[in-house]
């Protein structure tokens, strides 16, 4: 409901008034994608990001793939993967087509803990490691939909790339 709500109408969750906390997040996502879309946010070696990979199970999955699907039409060059099984094949098909320095990772998960998940994260951090060699790599690569900042960031996520919902 908070997130649909386009008026200044309060959304009161245990009492307290949460769209101006929507309002912020919102505003850090159109922020970060418009850098994204600008070619201003860059990957570990400088290049522009041109595909994201969505990690992600069932609505974090199916979700963004529809509105991803449907908006096709008005993109802006970017490319879009989506990865939701556990199978390693899914996550070594969409690797085999995309460039560590130009791809950017969006972890899907809540609570960041769910296993597939984390587990198809983990592979794709191991193959971004194995070709930049770099630990710091992950903060320019990877972002998260999350809540949970303790798991985010032992990730190697920086807590600013993570955006709740």
């Amino acid at each position: 409901t908070a997130l649909r709500n386009r008026g200044l109408e309060p959304v009161l969750v245990d009492g307290k008034d949460v769209m101006p906390d929507v309002r912020a997040e919102l505003q850090h996502m159109k922020e970060f994608t418009n850098k994204v879309i600008s070619g201003v946010w860059r990957g570990c070696t400088g290049k522009q990001i041109t595909d994201v990979v969505n990690i992600g199970i069932g609505g974090s999955d199916l979700g963004p793939l529809m509105v991803t699907e449907t908006l096709k039409p008005y993109g802006k060059g970017l490319h879009s993967h989506f990865v939701s099984n556990i199978d390693g094949t899914h996550m070594a098909e969409v690797l085999k087509s995309v460039c560590y320095e130009t791809t950017l990772f969006i972890i899907a998960s809540k609570t960041f803990t769910t296993q597939e998940t984390i587990t198809n994260a983990t592979s794709a951090k191991t193959w971004l490691l194995e070709h930049a060699k770099d630990d710091e790599a992950v903060a320019k690569h990877f972002v998260a939909l999350s809540t949970n900042k303790e798991k985010v960031t032992a990730f190697g996520i920086d807590s600013a790339n993570m955006f709740g919902f």
